[in-house]
């Protein structure tokens, strides 16, 4: 399985630390030194899940690695919908016309894009499709209570478009050696460490502490067991993409696993936990940045409890 191409969308309204101290007293200096985040990124009215996943798909038109039309799965991955009946990967068919694809969104938390790639992966091995388009997009604001002070200040909105077949089109295809996923709803906190419900408080969380245990714990165990299975040396990785919750949680995983931090691909700073579209979106924007023969692992934990990661080389 090949990534043919990957885009992202950002919305352009910058909320800044400062928005957080002004209305609710929470200083610049404890969301760092909670979180690292600096800024994040906000929808305005005329936004939405949808129409950020749409953007993206815009934004890669004039790299499209084969025809829209030839597209036949479309899979949509998200835990902030616009609308839960007609999907984001429903919009999204409709919007380009794509009438031959199968058609249907996922959600895993902040794992629900690869999730989503080790579906694509078993469609393709049953040779179901064989060309598909990954749209993950969050759009936390329209669910997050930004007075929360335990954690409103950590979310950003942002999506990201994937092109995804099982072949190579160009160089600059990133090769998919493997996906794994974990569902861990068994532990900790389980489904009450991070929720979003719509009828009684939007989006929460309510044990941080637990989510940052095991969100250490299973991305360091990810990105160890998936390089151990291929038989590649953590030495031999050259970058780690891991998921966008916490600046915390990025250097404790890093440090653990002796990486140099040149080799950690981060944007919370200036753009938040984009949930499930943050390692897509950092994999877009630091797209032309691998070399030939580079080893890639997106880690990443979602709340439900749930982990994966994917291994790609250049």
């Amino acid at each position: 399985m090949i990534i043919n191409l990957i885009s992202d969308y950002i919305p352009e309204a910058v909320i800044p630390n400062d928005y957080f101290f002004e209305n609710y007293g929470i200083t610049n200096e404890e969301i760092i030194a909670k979180s690292g985040i600096k800024q994040r990124r906000r929808t305005q009215p005329n936004e939405n899940t949808n129409s950020m996943a749409i953007e993206a798909v815009k934004k890669a038109f004039f790299e499209l690695p084969f025809p829209l039309n030839e597209i036949d799965l479309i899979i949509g991955a998200t835990y902030t919908p616009y609308d839960t009946v007609g999907t984001l990967a429903h919009a999204v068919q409709k919007q380009f016309n794509i009438s031959n694809a199968k058609c249907f969104s996922i959600g895993s938390a902040c794992s629900s894009f690869v999730n989503a790639m080790e579906i694509v992966d078993c469609y393709f091995a049953n040779k179901k499709a064989s060309k598909a388009l990954i749209v993950v997009s969050e759009n936390n604001s329209a669910y997050n209570d930004t007075s929360d002070k335990t954690s409103g200040f950590l979310w950003g909105d942002g999506a990201s478009a994937v092109f995804v077949s099982n072949e190579r089109c160009s160089d600059e295809d990133l090769e998919v050696l493997d996906i794994n996923t974990t569902g861990l709803g068994t532990i900790g906190k389980s489904i009450d460490g991070v929720f979003l419900k719509p009828s009684n408080g939007g989006l929460k969380m309510p044990f941080g502490k637990d989510v940052f245990q095991y969100a250490c714990t299973y991305m360091i165990q990810e990105t160890e067991q998936i390089l151990h299975k291929n038989g590649i040396p953590l030495n031999q990785l050259n970058y780690l993409i891991p998921h966008q919750a916490n600046a915390r949680i990025i250097e404790y995983v890093a440090k653990k696993l002796k990486l140099n931090p040149s080799g950690v691909l981060t944007n919370i700073e200036h753009f938040g936990n984009t949930g499930s579209a943050s390692t897509p979106i950092v994999l877009s924007q630091n797209w032309r940045k691998f070399k030939q023969n580079d080893t890639i692992v997106i880690s990443v934990f979602g709340g439900g409890y749930s982990s994966g990661a994917i291994l790609l080389k250049k």
